[in-house]
């Protein structure tokens, strides 16, 4: 079931919304929700620079794999 939201904005930042909704016939509305749910899925995972970073950083992937390897074995505990 839809939800509603009330968003506080100035003046500026109404227009620039208005603006980027009508050039994509999109209302305001779903101007946002698609924004916000793009940037939810582009800051989810690493992109290709920061997984390079990662995959060339040796002691990082040693900590990983020994984290992986704790958690098979049921060492430490899950913190959510």
């Amino acid at each position: 079931m839809p939800k509603t939201i009330t968003l506080r904005i100035n003046d500026k930042e109404y227009k620039t919304l208005a603006e980027r909704a009508e050039a994509e016939k999109r209302s305001i509305s779903n101007f946002i929700e698609m924004a916000a749910l793009q940037y939810i899925k582009e800051s989810e995972f690493a992109d290709i620079e920061e997984m390079n970073d990662i995959m060339d950083d040796e002691g990082l992937l040693k900590r990983l794999k020994q984290g992986m390897n704790d958690a098979k074995s049921g060492k430490g505990r899950f913190v959510a």
